[in-house]
């Protein structure tokens, strides 16, 4: 195996903070999310 990622793993990396990052700033406001 090599060190490091490969680019697919490194945009599945950023996709998936992104949703998780989505997600706790809707948690966290509620009344954006309903505006």
């Amino acid at each position: 195996m090599k060190k490091g990622f490969t680019l697919i793993e490194l945009l599945i990396v950023i996709a998936v903070l992104g949703i998780l990052a989505v997600a706790v700033l809707s948690a966290i406001n509620p009344i954006e999310q309903i505006n």
